[in-house]
């Protein structure tokens, strides 16, 4: 028989190394884990409408082609997961991870958020949707392992 293999979504934030350090804390657990993300190029995703569907001159307009076209990935991705990580950063505000963790909810994914506690009150609805709330990446992937191998650290 062989291990069931386990899909992880890693929303948010794209201005940090947290899901290189998630995919590399769980490789080195020995997880069965397929990681899924949005595209994290910065300047891709803003672009990714007139990128695809030709230029507009409206901002209104273009930002709105692009949230199109990225939410055909995200909306193929979040609802394949088997749980989604949701990462919410200090330097931006993230309406699209808040989004995300949102859609998750309301698909009953699991998520786990990953914040510092300086946003806790501003993310208190999120979290309370959320089955676990981590501080670091490390912690996201100890909550992996115990889901998935049952495992503590």
């Amino acid at each position: 028989m062989t291990e069931r293999s386990w899909g992880v979504y890693l929303a948010g934030e794209i201005h940090s190394d947290w899901r290189e350090r998630i995919e590399t804390g769980t490789r080195a657990a020995g997880l069965p884990v397929q990681f899924s993300a949005p595209v994290t190029d910065h300047a891709a995703s803003d672009e990714a409408g007139t990128g695809t569907l030709g230029e507009e001159s409206t901002p209104f307009w273009r930002d709105h082609m692009g949230a199109g076209v990225n939410a055909i990935r995200t909306q193929t991705m979040i609802p394949a997961a088997d749980i989604v990580v949701v990462r919410f950063g200090d330097k931006y505000r993230q309406w699209n991870a808040a989004f995300d963790a949102g859609y998750a909810a309301a698909l009953s994914k699991p998520i786990v958020t990953l914040h510092d506690p300086e946003l806790d009150h501003a993310l208190k609805e999120v979290d309370r949707a959320a089955q676990a709330t981590a501080r670091t990446a490390d912690q996201v992937v100890d909550v992996l392992r115990y889901v998935i191998a049952g495992k503590l650290p």
